[in-house]
């Protein structure tokens, strides 16, 4: 029973902080990976049990082999959480928390509670840290920027970059197109923050030859 109720509980401490962050994997899922993966190693170890007709000079018990399906298994379930939002790409850290969580329950399956104990203290400060990172260490952020003017606003491609330069966004790639009676440009700007970009929607938003805009932070 140590094995099982130590494989829960690490899934529930990982899941909760997950689900806590609203990720597409929470409590429940990551509970079920570990407690599943404690149980097959568990089963895996105790081979002998499978066998009882069998001689024993002809079995060869290899638990290797659940451990190496475990990880096929878990790796197409993390595919599942990994999706693309826009322009962003969401779900790695939820991938790679599975990941870790369906170890923690192979560790717990074959009795190796000490690791799998800190493994899952490590798991939950790393995960924490990286709230602490995002929040205070200095980190590029980019951002994706449409507008569309009238197809008569006289804006050019230069003068579309100026605009984000006095808002101190620095253009990395721009683009420039035309649909119908509407003139538009795009650009991928480095420098975003909230505050530059409110006062850059302000502006578009007072200018009469803006008819629409988006500003659209990448996430990490």
């Amino acid at each position: 029973m140590w094995p099982i109720a130590g494989s829960i509980l690490a899934g529930a401490a990982i899941g909760a902080e997950r689900e806590y962050r609203a990720s597409p994997a929470g409590l429940r899922t990551h509970i079920l990976v570990a407690l599943s993966c404690c149980l097959l190693m568990l089963s895996a170890v105790h081979q002998m049990a499978w066998l009882n007709d069998a001689p024993l000079e002809v079995i060869r018990i290899d638990p290797v082999r659940m451990a190496h399906g475990i990880l096929t298994g878990i790796g197409f379930l993390c595919g599942g959480v990994i999706f693309r939002e826009g322009f962003n790409v969401r779900g790695l850290t939820t991938a790679a928390s599975l990941w870790t969580t369906a170890t923690l329950g192979m560790l717990f399956g074959i009795g190796f509670y000490e690791l799998a104990i800190f493994g899952g203290g490590a798991t939950l400060l790393v995960l924490a840290a990286v709230a602490v990172t995002e929040r205070w260490a200095p980190q590029r952020r980019i951002a994706h920027i449409k507008l569309t003017l009238r197809r008569d606003a006289p804006v050019t491609l230069a003068a579309f970059e100026a605009m984000l330069t006095r808002h101190r966004l620095k253009a990395i790639t721009m683009d420039q197109r035309l649909e119908g009676d509407a003139r538009g440009f795009g650009a991928i700007v480095d420098g975003y923050s909230e505050e530059r970009a409110q006062a850059l929607g302000s502006e578009w938003t007072a200018d009469e030859a803006v008819t629409a805009f988006a500003i659209r932070p990448q996430q990490a």
